[in-house]
């Protein structure tokens, strides 16, 4: 239900995005700045969702706490979201909307894992490979290190994961191995 609730919210702000492509940008930054204020402010949410706080409490806290600093159409889909009990998942909702946004201006999100610090050039050479292996114009990668893997890396932009690590690869010959004896 939560996965429904962000994608049906979440589209209908990229729509309304797309129907004014002078105003995307703006629109996916008072995202991405709402989404920070909300995680620095988690008791906000925690207050939205208190079900002894009525609707009309609930909407006069957020017209005083946004009203004249994001547009019309984010503080009306915040009182929606407050209206409909959905409030709890706004940062769902952001997080879709941002992610369409970011697919309709062909840029990319990955996350790559190694076993050690990457030189720049290896990190060149793994954003230049994504961009000829996706859809995308560009690629923001975060460079995650877990020793664990011993050696490899694990990709993953979006759901795909390409998990080339050593500790997987032993794994999997390890699976195999016992699928052996068992014949």
């Amino acid at each position: 239900m939560a996965r429904l609730i962000s994608e049906i919210y979440g589209n209908a702000m990229y729509e309304l995005a797309v129907e004014e492509p002078s105003r995307m940008d703006d629109f996916e930054a008072e995202a991405n700045a709402l989404k920070d204020i909300l995680k620095a402010n988690p008791d906000f949410i925690t207050v939205m969702t208190h079900p002894e706080i009525s609707g009309e409490e609930k909407s006069a806290l957020i017209d005083s706490t946004f009203s004249g600093s994001v547009s019309d159409e984010i503080l009306e889909l915040m009182h929606i979201l407050s209206d409909k009990h959905h409030f709890g998942k706004i940062m769902d909702v952001l997080n879709d909307f941002t992610a369409r946004v970011r697919d309709f201006k062909r840029e990319g999100n990955a996350i790559v894992t190694s076993a050690v610090e990457l030189n720049d050039g290896q990190k060149q050479k793994i954003e230049k490979r994504l961009i000829e292996t996706t859809d995308y114009d560009t690629i923001d990668i975060d460079y995650r290190i877990d020793p664990a893997l011993l050696g490899g890396l694990i990709i993953r932009i979006g759901d795909r994961v390409v998990d080339s690590s050593v500790r997987t690869v032993i794994s999997d010959l390890r699976r195999d191995l016992l699928l052996l004896q068992l014949r």
